[in-house]
C-alpha cells in the first residue's frame, strides 16, 4: 500500500505524476507542498518480506528495477529525499555514500535535501555499523544524509564532530545549503507561517470538489477481477444480501497512513449501497474481523479467530437472497509500514464465513479490501465475481457501489501480480527467463518450476476486466527510417455492450544482450475511452530511452539485435510481433 507496484516504468511514471502533483511549477505557491521521495534505496525488497529487514540484490536488479524511480523523481525536480531503514551491500543506506554522494547528489546532480527515515541515523548502531550515536551521527552527514529526522544525533554531535576533523564544514555548508535553498524556494524567510492560514483551512478542507476528485480516483483505482455468469453489474430491485466484516466499516477504508483523518469517516459500503436500495437496506457482519473495538494507531490489530457470532444470521439472509455482496479483506492497520503478514490468505473467521455463505447460495460477489494482494486462490475457484477493492479512502463505499450498480464500468488494471500461493512470492510478470525456462520441451521434471504450485501467478500485473469486452486486432511493426524509432500499433474493438474504457499496454523483450533482461518489460500504456460497437487505433512509439537498459556499471546502454513487441490488456498474452533495432 505504500509502493507503486512491482514495475519500474510504471513506477517512474507515477512518480513523476505525484512530483507534479504535490509541487505544481512553483514551490512559492501556497497551494503546494515539497514533496519527498522515498525511501532511498531498495527498501521494497526486504528478505522474507518483513518490514525492516536487510536487502540483498544484485547491481542489474538496483540500476534497472530500483532506481529508475527514484531518477524519474529526481528529474521532475523532486525537492526531497528520504533515505531508507534498511542496508544494501551492508551499509546502512543512511549511511551509504555511494547512494547519497556518489548516486544522488553527483551523477544525478540532485540538489535538493536528503532527509533521514524516523531516527535511522541512530538505529546504524543496532545495524553494527556505528559504534555509538557520536559515530552514527559522523557517518550519516559524510554519506551525506543533510537533515536528522528524530535522532536528534546532529545536535548532539555535528559541533564537536567538526573541531574534531572528523565533518569538514563543507559537508555542514553543503546540508544547510541545501535546507535553506528549500525553505527560500518555499518562501518562508518571507511569510514563515504561510501554510498555516485558518481561514483557507475552513474554506477548503472538506471541499466538493475534493470530494469528487477522491470519488473519481476511488472509481478508477478499483479492479474487476473475475465476472463469471454475469452477476455484476447489479440491478436496483434485485433482492440483495450485504454480508461481510468490511460491509459496513467506516474505518478500514481510511487505510493505515491517513493522516489526519477522523475514525469512522469513510463512506462504508452500505452506506454506498443505500443510495440504491434505499434506507431500510442492511448489512450483516457475519464475523467480527477484529477483537477489541476499533483499534487505533500504532496499536497491532487482533484478528478474530474465535467469536462467530451473527454468523448463522449472515447465513439466512443469504439463503433468500438472489445475489450476495460479500465484503472482506484485512482491516486498515493490519496493512502498511511494520504490518508484514507470513500468511496471505484472508485473515481470521471469514473463509469460514464465505463457506457457509456458499453452501446456501452460489452467486457471491466478492468485495476484498486489501493493502496488498492477497492469496486468492481458492475464492477464485468457488466465486464467480471478485473485486479488489484496495483501501480507497473517504469515498470508499460511493465508488465501490458505483461499480457493482454499473454507473461506472470498472477500468482499474493490477500494478502488481497476486500470487497463487505463498511460496511463490516474490512474484513479477519482469522475471528472468533462466536457463531452464518452461518451454523446454517434453522434459517432466528439469526446468524451472514447483512441484505442488504452477509458475504464473493467478492474477497477472495488468489484468483487470471491464463490464464490456475488447479484441485487439491488426498489429503492425514498423521502423522510422528517419529517426530510427520503432512504430507499433493495433487496433481495439469493443465487442461488448457498454462503453468501456481499456488500459491497452506495449510490452518488449531484448532477446539477447551482454546482460540478461526480463522476459516482457512494460515499455507504454494509453487508457482510451472506446464506445460499443466501436474501434480505436493505437499507436505507440519505441525510442532508444524504452529500448535500452542499465549494465552492472550503471551505464545506460543500448544494443541492436532481435525485439519481441507485444500489445495488450495485461502482461499475459496478446498481439505477439518483432523487430531489429
Amino acid at each position: 500500500m505504500e509502493g507503486a507496484g512491482e514495475d519500474p516504468y510504471l513506477g517512474s511514471k507515477i512518480a513523476v505524476a505525484r512530483v507534479k502533483g504535490f509541487q505544481g511549477d512553483d514551490l512559492s505557491d501556497p497551494y503546494t507542498i515539497a514533496a519527498c521521495v522515498k525511501h532511498f534505496a531498495a527498501y521494497g525488497f526486504a528478505e522474507s518480506g518483513r518490514d525492516y529487514n536487510t536487502s540483498d540484490i544484485g547491481t542489474s536488479t538496483l540500476y534497472n528495477m530500483v532506481l529508475p524511480p527514484f531518477k524519474a523523481a529526481a528529474e521532475a525536480g523532486i525537492a526531497t529525499f528520504m533515505n531508507s531503514f534498511n542496508d544494501l551491500n551492508g551499509i546502512p543506506a543512511t549511511g551509504d555514500k555511494f547512494l547519497q554522494r556518489d548516486i544522488l547528489k553527483g551523477e544525478w546532480e540532485f540538489d535538493g535535501l536528503v532527509v533521514s527515515d524516523w531516527g535511522s541515523i541512530g538505529e546504524m548502531i543496532a545495524h553494527g555499523y556505528a559504534k555509538d550515536g557520536k559515530h552514527a551521527a559522523e557517518l550519516a552527514i559524510n554519506a551525506g544524509s543533510d537533515m536528522d529526522m528524530e535522532s536528534y544525533l546532529y545536535v548532539a554531535h555535528l559541533k564537536n564532530l567538526v573541531e574534531e576533523g572528523k565533518v569538514s564544514e563543507s559537508n555542514i555548508d553543503d546540508a544547510v545549503a541545501r535546507i535553506l535553498r528549500l525553505k527560500f524556494k518555499m518562501g518562508l524567510f518571507d511569510d514563515p507561517y504561510k501554510y498555516c492560514n485558518e481561514e483557507k483551512e475552513k474554506e477548503l478542507l472538506g471541499h466538493q470538489d475534493h470530494h469528487d476528485t477522491v470519488l473519481d480516483m476511488a472509481k478508477k483505482s478499483i479492479v474487476l477481477l473475475k465476472n463469471e455468469g454475469g452477476l455484476l453489474p447489479l440491478k436496483v430491485g434485485q433482492n440483495i444480501a450485504l454480508i461481510g466484516p468490511l460491509a459496513d466499516d467506516k474505518n478500514s477504508p481510511l487505510g493505515s497512513w491517513r493522516l489526519k483523518a477522523e475514525d469512522n469517516s469513510a463512506i462504508s459500503v452500505l452506506e454506498g449501497m443505500q443510495k440504491y436500495q434505499g434506507e431500510e437496506f442492511k448489512s450483516y457482519q457475519g464475523v467480527r474481523l477484529v477483537e477489541g473495538g476499533l483499534p487505533s494507531f500504532p496499536f497491532e490489530v487482533k484478528i478474530n479467530e474465535t467469536d462467530k457470532s451473527g454468523m448463522d444470521e449472515a447465513v439466512d439472509q443469504a439463503k433468500s437472497a438472489n445475489v450476495v455482496v460479500m465484503v472482506v479483506g484485512e482491516y486498515g492497520y493490519q496493512t502498511g509500514e511494520g504490518r508484514s503478514r507470513a500468511h496471505l490468505d484472508l485473515p481470521g473467521l471469514q473463509r469460514e464465513l464465505i463457506e457457509k455463505v456458499l453452501e446456501v447460495n452460489k452467486n457471491v460477489v466478492l468485495v476484498n479490501m486489501s493493502g496488498r494482494p492477497l492469496v486468492l486462490t481458492w475464492a477464485d475457484e468457488k466465486i464467480p465475481t471478485i473485486l479488489q477493492a484496495w483501501h480507497l479512502g473517504s469515498q470508499s463505499g460511493n465508488a465501490i457501489a458505483q461499480v457493482l450498480y454499473g454507473d461506472y464500468n470498472p477500468s482499474g488494471k493490477l500494478p502488481m501480480s497476486f500470487p497463487r500461493s505463498i511460496g511463490q512470492v516474490p512474484i513479477y510478470y519482469n522475471h528472468k527467463a533462466t536457463g531452464r525456462p518452461n518451454d523446454i520441451g517434453n522434459d517432466l521434471v528439469f526446468w524451472s518450476h514447483y512441484s505442488d504450485e504452477s509458475n504464473d501467478p493467478l492474477y497477472h500485473f495488468g489484468h483487470g476486466l471491464s463490464y464490456t469486452t475488447f479484441e485487439y486486432s491488426d498489429l503492425s511493426v514498423d521502423k522510422d527510417i528517419t529517426t530510427g524509432n520503432i512504430h507499433v500499433e493495433a487496433n481495439v474493438k469493443n465487442t461488448g455492450n457498454y462503453d468501456g474504457e481499456e488500459v491497452i499496454q506495449l510490452y518488449v523483450r531484448d532477446r539477447v544482450a551482454s546482460v540478461a533482461r526480463p522476459v516482457k518489460e512494460l515499455k507504454g500504456f494509453h487508457k482510451v475511452m472506446i464506445p460499443k460497437g466501436g474501434t480505436t487505433n493505437i499507436l505507440f512509439e519505441l525510442t532508444e530511452k524504452e529500448l535500452g537498459f542499465y549494465n552492472n556499471q550503471g551505464q545506460f546502454v543500448v544494443e541492436s539485435g532481435d525485439f519481441d513487441v507485444w500489445i495488450s490488456g495485461s502482461s499475459e498474452g496478446g498481439l505477439k510481433g518483432s523487430f531489429i533495432k
